[in-house]
């Protein structure tokens, strides 16, 4: 049996991606930090992944540690030799090629590392190793701070190895980009959400960034190397790599009042599987009355509020259908919980078709006014527009762009 060994996995999708490559059984295995030598020593395993905060930690219990990760001073892969205990570092050509996938190249430039712990070791091997100008690792101790980082604002690439902003905190961030005007590339070793605030400023910016699935992906294929002697190539890593982004990417459908959001998501669940987030109805459970009361009783802005809780809930999610209110668009602070983990896809039909009942807004509303108000916000929100002409064809629609184009966002403001 080969398990992946951390203090908390809830966020790990490091079984799903094993599995996928189908070569041997993987399981999570959560420990705290007093049980993870007698683990080691007498736990009933062939091979285990190692994640934070135990990269270092395993170093004394180990019996060899190959070359790579004494470089690096951490290691991230555990194999049975015989009843010898084996070190290895998978994650150095796990980053290599995630930054390379990305276009994202280290020479000559002045890299920022934010982070001190085990994948900070793995990012500065790699860009000393690709020829980094200077590499600056930011920590809440030492030479260099939050403190101090005003100091380093000329940084040209941008790398967080810190688990700030990863499910479940998600939207938190450790810095903002904007005094960061040289910047053309920034990574994120996070992968749960897929989109970090950072990576969404940079890509905002149209700065070359990634996350850190790819990387979760690769590092997993060497290790698989490591484990049973079959080391997946590079297009079977791709394949893996698409298939777990479409696993986890939430379907996000937006639109006008009554435009057929929550009948598609039903068609889109009986095709795929997935469960249905239905955000009017979260707020109605979370309110204990109907939206139309809800209205009634304390208001539109008393509403909102209750609508961007659920946004947020429903967002941080993965490999759901999301089912939004009409008015979602009318709050900024919506846009970065759904696009996080989402691709959102505008819906349309013509207004005289739209359903009217039991909706306080459209109601009695002038719905092309209405419409003309919100469809900038619509377009700003949206990844692709889809007509729903029915709904069987809408989520057959949607599903085939989603596989085709997941993965792939547009700068817009």
């Amino acid at each position: 049996m080969f398990y992946l060994i951390g203090k908390s996995l809830a966020h790990s999708y490091s079984a799903e991606i094993h599995r996928a490559f189908g070569r041997y059984d993987y399981a999570l295995q959560n420990l705290p930090p007093e049980a993870v030598g007698d683990f080691l020593k007498h736990g009933e395993w062939e091979g285990l992944n190692v994640t934070i905060p135990y990269k270092q930690t395993v170093l004394p219990f180990l019996d060899e540690i190959s070359e790579e990760a004494k470089s690096i001073g951490s290691v991230n892969t555990i194999v049975r030799s015989g009843d010898r205990l084996v070190g290895h570092n998978t994650d150095y050509l796990g980053f290599f090629a995630m930054a390379y996938r990305a276009g994202i190249l280290f020479g000559g430039r002045k890299v920022v590392i934010l982070g001190s712990g085990g994948t900070c070791l793995t990012a500065s091997a790699v860009a000393r190793d690709c020829g980094a100008r200077e590499i600056v690792v930011i920590s809440r101790t030492g030479e260099n701070t939050y403190d101090t980082l005003p100091r380093h604002y000329d940084a040209e690439i941008l790398i967080n190895t810190t688990p700030v902003g990863m499910y479940p905190s998600n939207g938190a961030s450790a810095i903002s980009l904007t005094p960061f005007q040289r910047l053309v590339g920034v990574i994120d070793v996070i992968y749960n959400p897929l989109e970090t605030p950072i990576l969404r400023e940079a890509r905002l910016r149209g700065i070359a960034s990634t996350g850190g699935l790819y990387m979760l992906v690769a590092q997993a294929a060497v290790a698989a190397g490591h484990f049973c002697g079959d080391k997946p190539e590079k297009a079977e890593i791709d394949a893996v790599y698409k298939s777990i982004l479409q696993q986890k990417a939430n379907i996000v459908l937006l639109g006008m009042p009554g435009v057929g959001k929550s009948t598609v998501a039903r068609a889109l669940a009986a095709k795929t599987g997935r469960e249905i987030l239905d955000t009017d109805q979260m707020i109605e459970t979370r309110a204990g009355m109907a939206i139309p009361e809800i209205f009634k009783t304390v208001g539109e802005a008393k509403f909102r509020d209750l609508e961007c809780e659920a946004i947020a809930e429903a967002g941080k999610q993965s490999g759901k259908i999301i089912a939004t209110g009409g008015g979602a668009v009318l709050r900024e602070e919506n846009l970065n919980p759904l696009t996080q983990n989402g691709r959102l896809y505008f819906l349309l039909r013509p207004l005289d078709t739209l359903a009217r009942d039991n909706r306080p807004l459209s109601q009695n509303a002038d719905l092309a006014q209405m419409y003309q108000t919100r469809l900038p916000l619509y377009l700003k929100f949206s990844d692709a527009t889809v007509e729903n002409k029915d709904p069987d064809t809408c989520a057959d629609e949607i599903l085939e762009e989603f596989c085709e184009n997941i993965g792939y966002k547009r700068s817009k403001p």
